[in-house]
């Protein structure tokens, strides 16, 4: 077994446009552009399981496509009033997916329980209650609505009797922007992080491991992008994570879906060459739908 890791690359694609209608690649198609009333239906060959990905949502709510799985990287509010959480809670529990994994974004303050009592003041007069906040996302009222919630942990689903088992991880957390919600030190030092946790009355900081303790999991759901993929904001720069982006020479997901960047919103096909080996490709989608209110399909094959 060679020693030399995979190395990513994006053959035959147009750098310049993140945004093509339709991308087909072994085991993988992605619908960005499509009529919604007219969307093609899942491949006959083999078996496949529908993808419905959006994120950066913030409390709007429109029509989305049918599938098996809804993908939801984040940003559900403005700033996690309860108000908004239920406004967007409400809206997914009523969509037709049988499953919905769903993680926080920057913007869900009241979501990074420890922060957001000691920076409340910043956004909100009143502390919003984080327990009922959580409760709307995460009680049995969402779960029995098919709403899984994410964060920093593994879901493994399938989508059928005897079908693929998926695998899925999903991470809030950002580098820093302003000291919003879920942000840690961009660079190295994203490996790890300190957190508050509740000790008594009191909480308490203590380090916790980040971007290097993600696993390698068949779908990976972070809020925000890896460095220079779909990444890039108005004036050009890239601000995606760089710790993301190193580890993602060992994870490989196959679909690694984030928002975060409003602007830079598209899909990409990654192809990783393996040394002596066939190539395997991770679809990236930034499926920030703020104002395009537009969500991207992926069906993946559970025979690839």
């Amino acid at each position: 077994m060679s020693n030399i890791p995979p190395t990513l690359s994006f053959p035959n694609q147009d750098a310049s446009n993140a945004r093509p209608a339709v991308l087909d690649l072994p085991g993988a198609i992605i619908y960005h552009i499509y009529d919604a009333a007219a969307i093609p239906p899942k491949p006959a060959n083999g078996h496949w399981t529908r993808f419905v990905c959006i994120s950066d949502t913030h409390e709007q709510t429109f029509p989305v496509p049918p599938g098996d799985v809804l993908l939801h990287s984040g940003d559900l509010t403005g700033t996690g009033m309860i108000k908004g959480m239920k406004t967007t809670v409400e809206w997914l529990r009523q969509l037709p997916h049988p499953i919905k994994i769903v993680i926080a974004g920057n913007h869900d303050l009241s979501l990074h329980d420890g922060w957001y009592q000691v920076n409340y003041g910043r956004w909100h007069a009143q502390a919003q209650s984080t327990k009922a906040i959580r409760e709307l996302i995460a009680g049995q009222a969402s779960r029995d609505a098919g709403i899984v919630y994410l964060e920093d942990q593994t879901h493994v689903f399938q989508c059928r009797p005897d079908g693929k088992q998926w695998s899925v991880y999903g991470s809030p957390w950002t580098p820093d922007f302003w000291n919003w919600g879920f942000n840690y030190p961009r660079g190295e030092p994203a490996q790890r992080t300190v957190i508050l946790t509740l000790v008594g009355q009191t909480f308490t900081p203590h380090p916790i491991d980040l971007v290097s303790s993600f696993p390698r999991t068949d779908i990976l759901l972070t809020h925000g992008p890896p460095h220079g993929i779909l990444d890039r904001v108005d004036d050009g720069s890239s601000v995606g994570c760089e710790a993301l982006s190193a580890r993602l020479t060992e994870l490989r997901p196959r679909l690694h879906l984030f928002g975060h960047i409003h602007e830079a919103h598209g899909v990409k096909a990654g192809e990783w060459a393996h040394p002596g080996n066939k190539p395997t490709h991770t679809v990236f989608v930034n499926a920030a739908t703020y104002g395009a209110l537009r969500a991207v399909v992926v069906d993946l094959s559970e025979d690839a």
